[in-house]
């Protein structure tokens, strides 16, 4: 019951229930006595009429008239003239006295309280205005004692009856409570249960019908993430088939490129000047596509190797990588330059630096392609304190916002028509295995700028 919600707010309304009550219980026995005193000042003038409709009368009257009104006597202020109408013997010295013609709220509580935790018997002056106007004021004395006996009983009434009404409330509120939130946040929580039993079944996806905003709104939240959560589960399962599928195709594939080398060693022996100047590239475009197909194979296997580091001379890579791409374009539409120091070095793995750099020029390249105009790409490089850094930058068509959302995600970031997306990805994974960083620095109509961070510290 303590851990339910239910359970919990029924306790919390019996308990404010009984504090507002508390609250309004103070004031009410104020008021209570206030009008007990009341009382006995009108019985006292009511019990004085006898006496002033007849001077003399007799002692047992007298007395009858003062228990009758709860007093030990009455004085009666008229014409000035304050008298004492009818008096007995009183067993004790007066305590305190009281003016009810000027008592305000906070005089007439602590009054009430006081008398409440006093539990001797005193005696006490009342004093107060007359009804009808009946003289200027009246005074009586009276024990304390049948006034805390009524108030304590006035009291106890009165807890009374708000326990039944703070816990009949709480009840009400109980049961309204499980029907508007219990029961909808139950039928939340079963949704998800069944769910996550069976996440791919979309016959499971919750359909908001709550009429409390913000339970249909955390319904609506939950229905959102089962969508997407049944999408990104149908996608995995795809990935992983075509995870096995490029396995195998990069396994084959080595096999035919490592066949290939072969042959290319006899190229390497022809007379043919021109055969024999293209051979070392083609042999190098073989060697780094057998490579490419063992990092696919280890990619496949969530194994990408570690980076050798050792210091490059980094206008050796980029001259490569140039190389390579000036065979593949117009001299006319393209132009390919570098901008880097003299005997420029850098921290790296050759290979995987020749790989993100290749990628960078080629996405480049194939985009201004695409676009028909002439353009520009350079790659530059300057270093820091504490880091080194190449630009590949272009003066391209820029790239569109929605490659820009998953630049380096796998198979969402694809810019080329019938690109993967893995390109950006397993780049931006081997300068993350540098201790480095590749970045978009800019993009739009004036072309693009990728920067490649790598650190000169050790990492400690």
């Amino acid at each position: 019951m303590l851990n339910s919600l239910s359970g919990r707010f029924l306790i919390l309304t019996t308990i404010f229930v009984m504090l507002a009550e508390i609250l309004i219980f103070v004031p009410s026995i104020a008021r209570f006595r206030e009008e007990y005193l009341q009382n006995r000042l009108e019985r006292a003038q009511i019990a004085s009429l006898a006496l002033l409709a007849d001077d003399m009368i007799t002692g047992e009257l007298e007395e009858e008239l003062l228990t009758n009104a709860e007093v030990f006597n009455v004085v009666l202020r008229r014409d000035e003239v304050r008298q004492l109408v009818l008096a007995t013997p009183m067993p004790h010295p007066i305590d305190a006295t009281f003016d009810l013609r000027d008592g305000t709220p906070p005089v007439l509580i602590r009054d009430a309280m006081m008398r409440l935790v006093e539990p001797d018997n005193k005696i006490i002056r009342v004093i107060g205005a007359p009804t009808r106007e009946a003289g200027l004021l009246i005074e009586v004395t009276m024990e304390t004692a049948p006034l805390r006996d009524a108030m304590l009983d006035y009291g106890v009434r009165i807890l009374v009856l708000s326990a039944v009404i703070s816990i009949f409330t709480a009840f009400l509120l109980f049961l309204a409570v499980r029907a508007i939130l219990v029961k909808p946040i139950r039928g939340v929580v079963g949704h998800m249960q069944r769910y996550a039993a069976a996440p791919e079944d979309a016959r499971r996806i919750i359909t908001p019908n709550a009429g409390v905003t913000e339970l249909r709104e955390a319904e609506e939240a939950l229905r959102s993430l089962q969508t997407e959560l049944i999408a990104a589960l149908r996608q995995k399962d795809r990935l992983a088939q075509l995870g096995s599928a490029v396995s195998k195709i990069s396994h084959d594939l080595r096999n035919i490129l490592t066949s290939a080398q072969l042959f290319t060693d006899r190229i390497e022996a022809s007379e043919d000047p021109l055969v024999r100047r293209m051979a070392p590239k083609l042999v190098n475009s073989i060697t780094r596509a057998v490579h490419l197909c063992e990092s696919t194979l280890a990619f496949g296997k969530a194994e990408e190797p570690s980076p050798t580091l050792m210091m490059v001379t980094l206008d050796d890579v980029v001259a490569d990588v140039l190389d390579s791409e000036r065979l593949a374009v117009d001299p006319d539409q393209l132009v390919l330059s570098e901008n880097i120091p003299p005997l420029f070095s850098l921290r790296a793995d050759p290979e995987q630096l020749f790989r993100v750099i290749s990628n960078l020029v080629r996405n480049a390249r194939q985009a201004i392609v695409a676009s028909g105009a002439p353009a520009e790409i350079t790659v530059s490089a300057y270093e820091d304190a504490d880091n080194w850094w190449v630009e590949v930058a272009d003066t391209g068509p820029g790239l569109p916002p929605k490659a820009q959302e998953h630049l380096f995600t796998p198979f969402q970031g694809g810019v080329s028509k019938g690109g993967t997306g893995l390109g950006l990805a397993i780049a931006s994974e081997l300068i993350r295995g540098h201790g480095g960083a590749l970045e978009l620095d800019r993009t739009g109509p004036a072309g693009t700028v990728f920067s490649i961070r790598l650190p000169k510290g050790d990492g400690i």
